[in-house]
């Protein structure tokens, strides 16, 4: 080989030395910086088991818990007629107005009552005459035994047909004065002086809202827990206040097929018309009661695979850790529920923070009361 050739193999040979260097270099930095990071694995782990968590919890005591049914409901009128008209003629007064308040028995309305008063008055004679026809033939048939018997019974039915004829048309003249049939607000009004009415025109219409009832659809499948009598809450979410307390007093005997719901009414007291028909109202009826339950709130509930657990704080080694304990639920009420088996009164129950650990985690418990 030429001198040139042996150089370009010393060349050659050199690269090759570096190469190889070069990955021996990059698998031992390799290799350190694995057991780097198996020990920061190794310390982390250390660090989450020594980890303490900062938790809410209260204790759990019995108490007296009662299962509601909640229902939307409606305001309707106690009573919602439309007064009309009983005689056939034109409206000549009015004696209230929209919005005004009526006793039972007061006069709203008067038709023109001209054309009977004249019948009546003549019916009226003609009763008289009638009468006393027939008792002077009452006493000279029974007490002189003058004339005959057909004459005696002829005066007799004439009187009465008279005395008859001129009840039924008093009456009529009566009705020509459209009168309240209950007492309550006159809502609306639906003819003006002038106005030509009929028997059955609706005059006004009239609405009593003392008391005012409640209505509300109730699934069918409470049928078994609603009766007469149950006890009821009232809450309409326009009014500021209290809800009324009430109770049922109408259930229905039907099921609507629509809806699958049967009615139910309670009543309550509206002294001052501040509830008005058709307002919607927030009800919830009483389902059944438990004593000496225990009551967690929903949100405490954590929910697994087979159900539902809640953490507890126990001591374990003379530290507090949580302690996961599988639950039996009951009866629920908006956020309350009832456990039925798996936790004590006396216990702590774990309510803030009970989502961030898990069974065994050291805890540092804040007390709270509710």
């Amino acid at each position: 080989m030429t001198d040139e050739t042996n150089e370009i193999m010393e060349i050659i040979d050199m690269r090759r030395i570096w190469r190889g260097g070069a990955l021996a270099a990059a698998v031992a930095m390799a290799g350190c910086g694995t057991a780097a990071a198996d020990g920061a694995q190794e310390g982390a782990s250390a660090d989450e088991f020594v980890r303490v968590i900062n938790v809410e919890a209260r204790a759990l005591a019995t108490e007296r818990f009662v299962e509601e049914i909640r229902l939307t409901a409606v305001a309707l009128a106690n009573q919602d007629v439309q007064v009309a008209a009983e005689e056939s003629g034109v409206i000549r007064e009015l004696y209230v107005d929209r919005g005004d308040a009526v006793s039972e028995g007061d006069p709203i309305a008067k038709i023109d009552d001209r054309v009977l008063a004249a019948q009546a008055a003549q019916t009226r004679a003609v009763a008289e005459l009638a009468q006393q026809t027939w008792e002077r033939r009452r006493r000279l048939w029974e007490e002189d035994r003058v004339g005959s018997e057909i004459a005696y019974l002829e005066a007799r039915f004439a009187a009465e047909q008279s005395a008859a004829t001129l009840v039924g048309l008093e009456e009529r003249l009566a009705r020509t004065v459209i009168r309240a049939p209950f007492a309550g607000v006159l809502d609306d009004r639906y003819v003006d002086v002038g106005a030509m009415v009929s028997p059955g025109d609706a005059v006004a219409r009239l609405v009593d809202l003392t008391p005012i009832k409640v209505a509300a659809g109730v699934p069918e499948r409470y049928a078994r827990d609603v009766r007469v009598g149950e006890d009821a809450m009232v809450e309409f979410t326009v009014l500021e206040g209290e809800p009324f307390a009430a109770r049922i007093g109408y259930v229905g005997a039907t099921v609507d097929p629509q809806n699958r719901t049967f009615r139910i009414e309670v009543e309550i007291a509206n002294p001052n018309h501040l509830i008005k028909p058709q307002m919607v109202a927030n009800m919830s009826v009483t389902r059944q009661a438990v004593d000496d339950a225990i009551v967690v709130p929903q949100d405490a509930l954590v929910r697994v695979e087979d159900g539902y657990v809640v953490f507890v704080v126990a001591e374990r080694g003379g530290v507090m850790v949580a302690e996961a304990r599988p639950v039996t639920l009951g009866p629920a009420r908006r956020n309350l529920v009832v456990v039925e088996e798996g936790v004590m009164a006396g216990e702590r129950l774990i309510v803030v923070g009970h989502r961030s650990v898990a069974d065994g985690d050291r805890v540092n418990v804040v007390e709270r009361g509710e």
